[in-house]
């Protein structure tokens, strides 16, 4: 006869991993805040387990929270609150953060460098026609490609010679974002399904879910 499963088991089959990126923390002077101190900061603020990757404010955690913009607005005060900063808050669960690699328009391509190659994260869905807008967009020697909430841009020469007008696509899609590089972005899912694994083991060790 098996044990009646445990209390914090039956809490974490309700919780997903998610992964919040901050836009703009650490860039120059501006908006410096340490992930240690970032860390705790996510833990006072019941979200559990945090792990930071690199320092521009990428945290992975578990959360029972199902509302996004719930979830970012805590996020976004507590910050404000302890740093004196507002920085934008990006969500995505680790199931989108799959999907968004997935969906990768440049990953049969063999001369791409996965550095050059930035996934921008946007807060929402753009309106009707951007997609359409953005071809109409005089960006070479760059690629972009619109899927959803993500914009891939390929930059050949390095993002930091490009002249892409920024400005531009932010008036165009009317919604904020922030990017990562490919690299990061597989990192920061890796980490992500490493803890997905770790709570079903726990699910499976507790006899819950299954």
């Amino acid at each position: 006869m098996g044990h009646p499963p445990r209390p914090e088991s039956i809490m974490m089959s309700a919780m997903g991993v998610v992964v919040s990126m901050l836009r703009g923390v650490n860039v120059g002077s501006h908006n410096r805040i340490k992930m240690d101190e970032l860390r705790s900061l996510y833990e006072s603020l019941k979200l559990e387990d945090p792990r930071t990757y690199v320092q521009s404010g990428n945290v992975i955690f578990r959360t029972k929270e199902k509302k996004e913009a719930v979830l970012a607005a805590r996020i976004q005060k507590g910050i404000e609150k302890k740093f004196n900063c507002r920085p934008e808050v990006i969500l995505r669960t680790a199931q989108e953060m799959r999907k968004a690699l997935a969906a990768n328009p440049f990953a049969k391509r063999s001369d791409i460098e996965p550095a050059k190659l930035l996934v921008t994260f946007l807060a929402a869905e753009p309106q009707a026609g951007a997609e359409a807008a953005l071809e109409r967009l005089k960006a070479y020697p760059e690629e972009l490609h619109l899927k959803g909430r993500e914009l891939y841009i390929y930059f050949p020469n390095g993002a930091g010679k490009s002249k892409l007008p920024w400005s531009s696509l932010e008036k165009l899609f009317k919604v904020t974002g922030t990017a990562r590089n490919l690299n990061s972005v597989t990192e920061i899912l890796k980490i992500a399904e490493e803890m997905e694994a770790v709570m079903q083991l726990q699910l499976e060790f507790f006899g819950v879910g299954g």
